[in-house]
């Protein structure tokens, strides 16, 4: 697969070493959600006291978007796109310093249903054996050198743009990314080097990134359609079993794995869980429980040993708690906190970060939300998911990359 680069404009201002000190650390933060994609910090480190106020280290100008920073050694990596263009930029973690910065010109129509949501990208990119991919607004996939910057190879946007864009974060294994593609009409497994197909799924998904799982023996993408949740083989593609999850809004919560139990939930739809069994050469699911005493549209939960915990979308937005075992609601906290929650768990503590630029620390109690630190992270919007490693807090707004820290 020759390299493009043809529309690639790359400005290398600092050395290559400073990109990557370390592979596969504790500390990196190296995907959508984490190291385990379960919405857990990277290595948290507790401070002996907690701080009135976060320090302030940089503030950078990156461009629009909602994709979440990401963390490798020394490096931390925005999506964004600025001045017509989508690209990567890696930045020295410790001093904001511009690494380099990849860009591609990407079309994008914006129209009345999309003027809220913005132009910028929101998939949040994937480092995987030392490359990054990521899934543009406009339905682009792009693999790049994490070193270098290098584009190695990409995929063009489909003919039709997808409605709002997309948001859907591409996930590896082994030697594969998987993605969705065709404008949400595939979930497809490419080549992770040279960006060949290896196996496609026809259905309707959206914006629920998948998650990879292993379950009575077998490793499957767990994958979230607009009527039905799937699990994919992950060596070939092959559908082995589809549970029905019909609605009439998008799909975009992440599905949650709780011991051998997946747990789903979309714009009122509730929230469920369930079981997928393998009985000889046929797969089954059983559905554990079932409760529509919270849902939750956009904000993804997080399993603190045997309770979850979230963000209903409903009465203007209210924190709750749920058994993770039995569906008990455990607690539903007063209304209209929040439109959107980016949920973190560390140890045994939530981060929240508001819509609204407040980041909140609060104890993950089974009795009632115990909230005990609030924090002002940024001046606009912030709808991308945080990036906790170690003490350190990547903050990304509307425009601005910001680190934070904890000392």
């Amino acid at each position: 697969m020759p390299l493009i680069s043809s529309c690639v404009a790359v400005a290398v201002l600092v050395g290559p070493a400073a990109a990557m000190r370390g592979q596969d650390s504790p500390q990196d933060y190296p995907q959508w959600r984490g190291h385990n994609r379960d919405g857990a910090a990277s290595a948290f480190s507790k401070p002996a006291s907690w701080p009135e106020t976060l320090r302030l280290r940089w503030r950078v100008e990156v461009g629009a978007g909602y994709a979440t920073p990401i963390v490798i050694g020394n490096t931390v990596y925005a999506f964004t796109r600025r001045d017509g263009k989508e690209g990567m930029t890696a930045l020295d973690a410790e001093t904001g310093e511009t690494v380099w910065r990849t860009d591609y010109p990407v079309p994008y129509e914006m129209y009345e249903g999309t003027f809220d949501h913005g132009e910028g990208p929101k998939a949040t990119p994937l480092f995987h054996n030392r490359k990054l991919y990521t899934l543009g607004i406009s339905g682009t996939i792009s693999s790049f050198d994490a070193l270098s910057g290098t584009l190695v190879w990409q995929k063009p946007a489909p003919p039709i743009q997808p409605d709002y864009g997309t948001a859907s974060s591409p996930i590896g294994d082994r030697d594969l990314v998987i993605v969705h593609a065709d404008g949400y009409n595939a979930l497809t497994a490419f080549e992770a080097n040279t960006g060949s197909i290896k196996w496609t799924v026809k259905n309707e998904f959206r914006y629920a990134s998948p998650i990879i799982v292993d379950l009575n023996g077998t490793r499957q993408v767990i994958a979230v359609t607009q009527q039905s949740i799937l699990g994919i083989s992950v060596a070939d593609g092959a559908v082995l079993w589809e549970h029905p999850w019909a609605s009439p809004y998008v799909q975009a919560i992440t599905p949650a794995l709780y011991r051998e139990t997946i747990i789903v939930s979309g714009h009122n739809r509730g929230v469920m869980a369930f079981k997928p069994i393998r009985l000889e050469d046929k797969w089954v699911v059983d559905v554990v429980w079932e409760t529509q005493e919270v849902s939750m549209f956009l904000s993804n939960p997080v399993v603190i040993g045997d309770t979850l915990f979230g963000l209903s979308h409903r009465n203007s937005g209210q924190f709750f708690a749920i058994d993770a075992s039995t569906g008990q609601v455990l607690w539903l906290d007063r209304p209209r906190q929040a439109t959107n929650t980016a949920l973190v768990k560390a140890d045994d503590l939530l981060f929240l970060l508001n819509d609204d630029a407040e980041l909140i620390v609060a104890r993950s109690s089974r009795t009632g939300f115990e909230p005990f630190k609030r924090y002002r992270v940024a001046d606009s919007a912030t709808w991308a998911q945080p990036a906790i490693s170690g003490k350190r807090i990547f903050i990304k707004d509307v425009s601005f990359l910001a680190l934070w820290s904890l000392d």
